[in-house]
């Protein structure tokens, strides 16, 4: 499998930007996917620059119904005319952060044809399949943290049931991609038990300077030490809290960057 970042907090390259956000593009033997579209068009940009063909991609998905993932899915729907894209049924939910501000998709989307809404377990291809809906690891001990979903009760805890995991299956080996692990990167990788792990942990507002930071991060460090599993960690897990993390999990942990491209 070979995994090329076209969006990222971080580039590697001087030729690409970085943004907050995150974009992947995925080569397995036979398909050409693309998991999350970034906070804005750079992910295109960043791929013309590479060299990545967005119009050969045959499937693509989106993590979680965040500006942050989603903010450039209306240019890749003009730019690649056939590819379906996955998301969860509730994608188009009202998100808002921490400070009441909006942080969801744009709405004009809603209604394209090409959009897949899933929920549940949903086989796509073969070896590749999605999970959300309320089905995969229920919410971890870190909570919502901050983050809300507009109900008719008014702004609530979001469950994060707008949250999918990418499973591809290949070479013998189980490849999990998450967006931003908002149930937990631990509990999610205790979930699905995958070789490799593909994605942002979440702890970027957790700050390892301070007491009650290190013994979360130390926390968590452990037990994602304790499972069988190669990290590739990225956007939302912050760069201090990357290098704590990198004490605890030393070469099972990996930081990808918009421009870099690996084969696993």
């Amino acid at each position: 499998m070979r995994i090329t970042v076209l969006a990222e907090n971080t580039s590697c390259r001087a030729d690409i930007g970085p943004e907050h956000g995150l974009s992947l593009f995925i080569e397995t033997g036979d398909k050409k996917l693309l998991f999350d579209f970034g906070q804005t068009g750079l992910f295109a940009e960043n791929a013309r620059a590479l060299g990545v063909d967005l119009s050969s991609v045959d499937l693509a998905f989106l993590s979680h119904g965040h500006y942050d993932h989603g903010g450039g899915l209306g240019e890749f729907l003009g730019i690649n005319p056939k590819a379906p894209v996955y998301l969860s049924r509730y994608a188009f939910g009202g998100h808002y952060n921490a400070l009441d501000k909006y942080i969801g998709l744009d709405g004009a989307l809603e209604g394209c044809s090409r959009l897949c809404f899933c929920d549940g377990v949903t086989p796509v291809a073969p070896g590749i399949t999605l999970y959300g809906g309320k089905s995969p690891a229920p919410l971890g001990t870190l909570g919502s943290r901050g983050m809300k979903l507009k109900t008719e009760n008014g702004l609530c805890p979001d469950p994060f049931d707008h949250e999918q995991y990418l499973v591809i299956k290949e070479g013998g080996k189980r490849f999990l991609f998450s967006g931003c692990s908002h149930r937990g990167a631990w509990e999610i990788c205790r979930y699905f038990s995958p070789d490799y792990f593909i994605g942002g942990f979440h702890f970027s507002k957790t700050d390892p300077q301070t007491k009650e930071g290190r013994a979360l991060l130390t926390a968590e460090g452990e037990k994602l030490s304790r499972e069988d599993t190669v990290y590739y960690t990225c956007h939302c897990t912050g760069q201090a809290q990357f290098e704590f993390l990198k004490g605890k999990l030393g070469e099972r942990l990996f930081y990808l960057s918009a421009g870099m491209t690996v084969s696993i």
